[in-house]
């Protein structure tokens, strides 16, 4: 009957749509090279700054991306993004004290930067923070360095 013929097609292209969707998923998810991206940022770390660790900024299901390390008084730190194509634009980091106060941000004044500094007056374990403001790039990388 015509019932059943307009069903089974109704149920190959429901299927369709869904296998689309999810390859369409997996290629978004394929075409972030964060491991690449945090590379391209070591270099970028402002004149006299010196390497500590690379960051992955990697959506994926989540709102956010967080990562921690021990920061020391005294010190001056910087964390900086990359991203594909450049734009790091709807890309922010935040930086939370061990309180979890938000001490850095590069988002400010609804503008975005792509790098942060911040002198640290207390030793302790500090939250680096990356959300996505607007960004409809959810994958970048990120390096953090310190100058005493």
């Amino acid at each position: 009957s015509a019932n059943t013929n307009i069903e089974a097609t109704m149920k190959k292209i429901l299927i369709f749509v869904f296998a689309f969707s999810i390859f369409s998923a997996l290629d978004v998810i394929a075409q972030c090279n964060a491991e690449s991206l945090s590379s391209q940022c070591i270099p970028k770390l402002a004149s006299g700054f010196n390497f500590l660790k690379s960051y992955k900024i990697e959506k994926g299901g989540k709102e956010y991306v967080e990562y921690s390390y021990v920061f020391a008084k005294g010190t001056q730190y910087m964390i900086n993004i990359c991203a594909p194509g450049q734009n790091t634009d709807g890309i922010v980091v935040s930086l939370f004290d061990s309180k979890r106060n938000k001490v850095a941000s590069s988002k400010i004044d609804g503008q975005f930067i792509s790098a942060i500094a911040y002198p640290c007056p207390a030793t302790g374990i500090y939250y680096i923070q990356y959300t996505f403001d607007g960004s409809t790039n959810y994958c970048g990388g990120s390096a953090l360095g310190f100058k005493r």
